[in-house]
């Protein structure tokens, strides 16, 4: 995933969209965070550290695969069991490459107002960037890369299941996200990509106000600057949320600065109009970017942070019941 960190290839073409994007679903003024009298649902490191090992328990999540096949039966179940309202399998055959399944588990459907959340849940085929080149062509666990946004998210389904925000929240996991090649900037995020070709929104359905993706999540010691595509493109959205985790005592897991430019998930969406920020690991200390696990055989459960994965999901906790 994330291919080419530093990817300021495309950065012109989505200034081109950002007046566009930020019509279509622009920031409410930023609110005060939740009082406790309100009652804010307490989000679980251990339940989102659970989800990751459920994940990572069936193997690596790559399309066609038995593992795949039986963690996306995993996950539309635990949307369901959460009280979605809907649960949408959006399946594909991507020119012989699938089939691939995107999950959309919508929470409060009634509601106008929404808030798109969303995570790839499908694995890297090879770990082509492990030190052992004798292991580049097998398949990674993906357990920061996929599944740590994907346990986050499952447990923010649980809240919501106990205590609804004031807007509507819909749960998106994207497939095909990992099995891209370099040089090849459009074989990546390719189950988001056929989202958004084929979306209700903005046809049948209102655009979410906004989107937010979480990718690698759960880290050693993650730090997660203002990731550049997002800043650029969904500004004061960025802002809302960089600005609450100061506010909240997040600020040193979420350094106000710019970090790289990452193709990623939240692309697509904002060329379709989406105001959308990417929260993901970009400054390492030790490899200047992504994690050192990153596309290696050591993503594994062993190298999953609770504790990154408790502050991340305390923000989002924040955010959503903060609207």
């Amino acid at each position: 995933m994330k291919k080419a960190q530093f990817a300021f290839y495309g950065i012109f073409s989505l200034l081109m969209v950002s007046a566009c994007a930020c019509s279509k679903g622009t920031a409410k003024p930023h609110s005060p965070s939740p009082t406790r009298s309100e009652a804010l649902p307490a989000f679980s490191a251990d339940s989102a550290f659970s989800n990751v090992a459920r994940q990572v328990s069936f193997g690596p999540r790559v399309p066609r695969s038995e593992a795949h096949e039986a963690c996306g039966r995993w996950l539309a179940s635990e949307l369901k069991r959460y009280g979605a309202d809907t649960v949408i399998e959006q399946t594909a055959d991507l020119d012989g490459f699938g089939p691939i399944t995107n999950f959309l588990g919508r929470f409060n459907v009634e509601n106008p107002d929404r808030l798109l959340l969303l995570a790839h849940w499908d694995t890297r085929p090879t770990a082509d960037e492990d030190s052992n080149p004798a292991n580049h062509a097998l398949p990674i666990d993906g357990a920061n890369d996929g599944a740590s946004g994907v346990g986050v998210l499952l447990e923010i389904a649980r809240l919501i299941g106990e205590k609804a925000p004031s807007v509507g929240i819909d749960i998106l996991f994207v497939d095909a996200e990992d099995s891209g090649n370099e040089g090849d900037e459009d074989s990546w995020a390719r189950g988001t990509q056929y989202f958004v070709q084929h979306m209700a929104y903005g046809v049948t359905e209102p655009m979410p106000r906004y989107a937010l993706l979480l990718d690698m999540v759960g880290g050693n010691d993650a730090k997660f600057p203002r990731e550049m595509f997002s800043d650029v493109n969904a500004r004061p959205i960025v802002d809302k949320i960089w600005t609450l985790a100061g506010e909240n005592g997040l600020g040193k897991r979420f350094p106000n600065r710019v970090g790289g430019a990452v193709n990623d998930d939240h692309l697509p969406l904002l060329r379709s109009g989406i105001p959308a920020v990417d929260i993901i690991e970009t400054s390492h200390p030790a490899t200047g970017s992504f994690n050192p696990t990153w596309h290696t055989m050591l993503d594994n459960i062993e190298n999953i942070d609770k504790e990154t994965l408790g502050d991340v999901g305390r923000l989002v906790t924040l955010l959503i019941y903060s609207e």
